[in-house]
Protein backbone atom coordinates (compact mmCIF):
# COMPACT_ATOMS: atom_id res chain seq x y z
CA UNK A 1 0.00 0.00 0.00
CA UNK A 2 1.46 3.37 -1.02
CA UNK A 3 2.13 6.24 1.38
CA UNK A 4 -0.68 8.34 -0.13
CA UNK A 5 -3.32 5.62 0.31
CA UNK A 6 -2.22 5.02 3.93
CA UNK A 7 -2.66 8.72 4.73
CA UNK A 8 -6.13 8.72 3.16
CA UNK A 9 -7.19 5.66 5.17
CA UNK A 10 -5.90 7.18 8.44
CA UNK A 11 -7.79 10.41 7.71
CA UNK A 12 -11.03 8.50 7.04
CA UNK A 13 -10.78 6.55 10.30
CA UNK A 14 -10.01 9.72 12.22
CA UNK A 15 -12.96 11.69 10.81
CA UNK A 16 -15.57 8.92 11.21
CA UNK A 17 -17.88 7.34 8.63
CA UNK A 18 -17.50 8.51 5.08
CA UNK A 19 -20.65 10.05 3.56
CA UNK A 20 -22.24 7.86 0.92
CA UNK A 21 -23.14 9.26 -2.49
CA UNK A 22 -26.60 10.80 -2.62
CA UNK A 23 -27.82 8.04 -4.95
CA UNK A 24 -27.21 5.47 -2.20
CA UNK A 25 -29.21 7.30 0.48
CA UNK A 26 -31.76 9.17 -1.61
CA UNK A 27 -34.64 6.85 -0.71
CA UNK A 28 -34.20 7.54 3.00
CA UNK A 29 -33.64 11.30 2.80
CA UNK A 30 -36.53 13.50 3.90
CA UNK A 31 -37.63 16.27 1.55
CA UNK A 32 -37.53 19.60 3.35
CA UNK A 33 -38.27 23.13 2.18
CA UNK A 34 -37.08 26.23 3.95
CA UNK A 35 -39.74 28.85 4.62
CA UNK A 36 -38.31 32.34 4.95
CA UNK A 37 -41.65 34.10 5.37
CA UNK A 38 -44.72 33.33 7.45
CA UNK A 39 -46.00 29.77 7.39
CA UNK A 40 -49.75 29.25 7.02
CA UNK A 41 -51.45 25.84 7.40
CA UNK A 42 -55.05 25.48 6.22
CA UNK A 43 -57.49 22.63 5.76
CA UNK A 44 -59.81 22.67 2.77
CA UNK A 45 -62.67 20.45 1.61
CA UNK A 46 -63.98 19.90 -1.89
CA UNK A 47 -67.40 18.34 -2.36
CA UNK A 48 -69.45 17.21 -5.35
CA UNK A 49 -72.81 15.46 -5.63
CA UNK A 50 -73.65 12.51 -7.86
CA UNK A 51 -76.69 10.31 -8.38
CA UNK A 52 -75.67 6.75 -7.41
CA UNK A 53 -75.61 4.33 -10.32
CA UNK A 54 -75.01 1.11 -8.38
CA UNK A 55 -77.14 -0.55 -5.69
CA UNK A 56 -75.97 -3.53 -3.63
CA UNK A 57 -78.53 -5.79 -1.96
CA UNK A 58 -78.15 -8.95 0.10
CA UNK A 59 -80.82 -11.61 -0.42
CA UNK A 60 -81.06 -14.97 1.27
CA UNK A 61 -83.18 -18.01 1.93
CA UNK A 62 -83.65 -19.76 5.28
CA UNK A 63 -85.02 -23.28 5.74
CA UNK A 64 -85.79 -25.35 8.83
CA UNK A 65 -86.00 -29.15 8.88
CA UNK A 66 -85.63 -32.05 11.34
CA UNK A 67 -82.41 -33.16 9.58
CA UNK A 68 -79.36 -31.23 8.40
CA UNK A 69 -79.43 -32.74 4.92
CA UNK A 70 -83.11 -31.83 4.40
CA UNK A 71 -82.51 -28.24 5.57
CA UNK A 72 -79.56 -27.83 3.20
CA UNK A 73 -81.45 -29.44 0.32
CA UNK A 74 -84.46 -27.17 0.73
CA UNK A 75 -82.21 -24.11 0.94
CA UNK A 76 -80.30 -25.19 -2.19
CA UNK A 77 -83.52 -25.64 -4.17
CA UNK A 78 -84.83 -22.21 -3.15
CA UNK A 79 -81.55 -20.46 -3.91
CA UNK A 80 -81.36 -22.17 -7.31
CA UNK A 81 -84.74 -20.66 -8.15
CA UNK A 82 -83.65 -17.26 -6.83
CA UNK A 83 -80.46 -17.23 -8.92
CA UNK A 84 -82.33 -18.36 -12.03
CA UNK A 85 -84.84 -15.52 -11.53
CA UNK A 86 -82.03 -12.99 -11.14
CA UNK A 87 -80.38 -14.11 -14.37
CA UNK A 88 -83.69 -13.98 -16.22
CA UNK A 89 -84.05 -10.40 -14.96
CA UNK A 90 -80.70 -9.51 -16.54
CA UNK A 91 -78.33 -9.71 -13.58
CA UNK A 92 -74.91 -10.78 -14.89
CA UNK A 93 -72.68 -13.37 -13.24
CA UNK A 94 -70.11 -10.72 -12.25
CA UNK A 95 -72.81 -8.91 -10.24
CA UNK A 96 -73.90 -12.01 -8.32
CA UNK A 97 -71.83 -13.48 -5.50
CA UNK A 98 -72.53 -16.03 -2.76
CA UNK A 99 -71.83 -14.29 0.54
CA UNK A 100 -72.57 -17.00 3.11
CA UNK A 101 -73.84 -20.56 3.63
CA UNK A 102 -74.74 -21.57 7.20
CA UNK A 103 -76.11 -24.61 9.00
CA UNK A 104 -77.03 -24.44 12.69
CA UNK A 105 -78.69 -26.94 15.05
CA UNK A 106 -81.79 -25.93 17.00
CA UNK A 107 -82.41 -27.12 20.54
CA UNK A 108 -85.30 -27.20 22.96
CA UNK A 109 -84.45 -26.61 26.61
CA UNK A 110 -86.95 -28.44 28.88
CA UNK A 111 -86.84 -27.51 32.51
CA UNK A 112 -84.39 -29.62 34.53
CA UNK A 113 -83.47 -31.67 31.46
CA UNK A 114 -80.63 -31.79 28.98
CA UNK A 115 -81.06 -29.79 25.75
CA UNK A 116 -82.91 -31.73 23.06
CA UNK A 117 -82.05 -31.41 19.36
CA UNK A 118 -85.21 -30.54 17.44
CA UNK A 119 -83.88 -29.72 13.98
CA UNK A 120 -81.58 -27.63 11.85
CA UNK A 121 -81.68 -24.20 10.26
CA UNK A 122 -79.86 -23.68 6.97
CA UNK A 123 -79.33 -20.35 5.21
CA UNK A 124 -77.79 -19.23 1.95
CA UNK A 125 -77.21 -15.57 1.03
CA UNK A 126 -76.11 -13.83 -2.14
CA UNK A 127 -74.93 -10.28 -2.76
CA UNK A 128 -76.42 -8.67 -5.86
CA UNK A 129 -75.32 -5.50 -7.60
CA UNK A 130 -78.01 -3.65 -9.57
CA UNK A 131 -76.93 -1.22 -12.27
CA UNK A 132 -80.48 -0.27 -13.21
CA UNK A 133 -81.49 1.05 -9.80
CA UNK A 134 -84.98 2.22 -10.66
CA UNK A 135 -86.03 -1.22 -11.87
CA UNK A 136 -84.48 -3.09 -8.96
CA UNK A 137 -87.78 -2.93 -7.04
CA UNK A 138 -89.31 -5.34 -9.54
CA UNK A 139 -86.38 -7.71 -9.04
CA UNK A 140 -86.83 -7.56 -5.27
CA UNK A 141 -90.43 -8.61 -5.61
CA UNK A 142 -89.37 -11.44 -7.93
CA UNK A 143 -86.86 -12.63 -5.33
CA UNK A 144 -89.56 -12.90 -2.69
CA UNK A 145 -91.85 -14.72 -5.09
CA UNK A 146 -89.07 -17.26 -5.72
CA UNK A 147 -88.48 -17.97 -2.02
CA UNK A 148 -86.07 -15.30 -0.77
CA UNK A 149 -87.13 -14.51 2.79
CA UNK A 150 -84.20 -12.35 3.92
CA UNK A 151 -83.43 -9.06 2.15
CA UNK A 152 -81.06 -6.34 3.33
CA UNK A 153 -80.22 -3.07 1.61
CA UNK A 154 -79.96 -1.44 -0.78
CA UNK A 155 -76.56 0.21 -0.34
CA UNK A 156 -76.10 2.97 -2.93
CA UNK A 157 -72.76 3.95 -4.47
CA UNK A 158 -71.12 5.56 -7.50
CA UNK A 159 -69.46 2.81 -9.51
CA UNK A 160 -66.63 4.94 -10.97
CA UNK A 161 -66.04 7.80 -8.52
CA UNK A 162 -62.60 9.00 -9.72
CA UNK A 163 -63.89 11.65 -12.13
CA UNK A 164 -66.12 13.08 -9.40
CA UNK A 165 -63.29 12.92 -6.85
CA UNK A 166 -60.96 14.78 -9.23
CA UNK A 167 -63.57 17.53 -9.45
CA UNK A 168 -63.73 17.60 -5.65
CA UNK A 169 -59.92 17.82 -5.48
CA UNK A 170 -59.91 20.85 -7.76
CA UNK A 171 -62.55 22.50 -5.58
CA UNK A 172 -60.54 21.75 -2.45
CA UNK A 173 -57.39 23.31 -3.92
CA UNK A 174 -59.32 26.41 -4.96
CA UNK A 175 -60.91 26.70 -1.51
CA UNK A 176 -57.52 26.36 0.21
CA UNK A 177 -55.93 28.96 -2.03
CA UNK A 178 -58.84 31.38 -1.49
CA UNK A 179 -58.54 30.97 2.28
CA UNK A 180 -54.78 31.58 2.15
CA UNK A 181 -55.34 34.75 0.11
CA UNK A 182 -57.83 35.96 2.72
CA UNK A 183 -55.36 35.44 5.57
CA UNK A 184 -52.60 37.09 3.59
CA UNK A 185 -54.68 40.22 2.87
CA UNK A 186 -55.77 40.42 6.51
CA UNK A 187 -52.14 40.25 7.64
CA UNK A 188 -50.91 42.71 5.02
CA UNK A 189 -48.96 39.99 3.24
CA UNK A 190 -49.18 38.04 0.01
CA UNK A 191 -49.14 34.33 -0.84
CA UNK A 192 -45.66 33.62 -2.12
CA UNK A 193 -46.12 29.91 -2.88
CA UNK A 194 -47.72 26.64 -1.90
CA UNK A 195 -45.23 24.63 0.12
CA UNK A 196 -47.11 21.33 0.47
CA UNK A 197 -50.44 19.63 -0.18
CA UNK A 198 -51.53 16.49 1.65
CA UNK A 199 -54.73 14.62 0.74
CA UNK A 200 -56.35 12.67 3.54
CA UNK A 201 -58.42 10.66 1.06
CA UNK A 202 -61.61 10.92 -0.92
CA UNK A 203 -64.71 9.41 0.62
CA UNK A 204 -68.47 9.27 0.42
CA UNK A 205 -70.74 11.36 2.57
CA UNK A 206 -73.72 8.98 2.41
CA UNK A 207 -77.30 10.09 2.97
CA UNK A 208 -79.18 8.78 6.02
CA UNK A 209 -79.63 4.99 5.79
CA UNK A 210 -82.84 3.96 4.07
CA UNK A 211 -85.55 2.17 6.04
CA UNK A 212 -85.70 -1.63 5.70
CA UNK A 213 -87.14 -2.81 2.43
CA UNK A 214 -90.89 -3.29 2.80
CA UNK A 215 -93.22 -4.85 0.30
CA UNK A 216 -96.06 -2.72 -1.00
CA UNK A 217 -99.67 -3.88 -1.00
CA UNK A 218 -100.06 -5.85 -4.18
CA UNK A 219 -101.69 -4.21 -7.10
CA UNK A 220 -101.21 -4.94 -10.73
CA UNK A 221 -98.49 -2.29 -11.10
CA UNK A 222 -97.22 -1.95 -7.52
CA UNK A 223 -93.55 -2.73 -6.89
CA UNK A 224 -91.18 -2.14 -4.03
CA UNK A 225 -89.99 1.47 -4.56
CA UNK A 226 -86.23 2.06 -4.75
CA UNK A 227 -84.98 5.64 -5.23
CA UNK A 228 -81.26 6.38 -5.79
CA UNK A 229 -81.33 9.88 -4.30
CA UNK A 230 -78.06 11.84 -4.32
CA UNK A 231 -74.67 11.10 -2.78
CA UNK A 232 -71.88 13.50 -1.85
CA UNK A 233 -68.21 12.77 -2.45
CA UNK A 234 -65.59 14.72 -0.49
CA UNK A 235 -61.84 15.27 -0.54
CA UNK A 236 -59.97 16.85 2.37
CA UNK A 237 -56.64 18.60 1.88
CA UNK A 238 -54.05 19.90 4.34
CA UNK A 239 -52.18 22.73 2.62
CA UNK A 240 -49.15 24.75 3.70
CA UNK A 241 -48.45 28.20 2.24
CA UNK A 242 -45.62 30.67 2.55
CA UNK A 243 -46.69 34.28 3.09
CA UNK A 244 -44.38 37.23 2.55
Amino acid sequence: MGTGMKKALIAALTLGPISLPSAAVGQQAAITQTITGTRLDVNATGEVARVPDLATISAGVVSRSPTASAALQDTAEKMTRVIAALKRAGVQDRDLQTSSVNLNPEYRYPENQSPQLVGYTASNSVTIRFRDIRSSGKILDTLVAQGANQISGPSMSVERPEVALDEARAKAVAAGRQRAELYARTLGLRVARIVSVNESGGYYAPPPPPPPVAMMARGERDYTPVQPGEQKLQVNLAMTFELQ
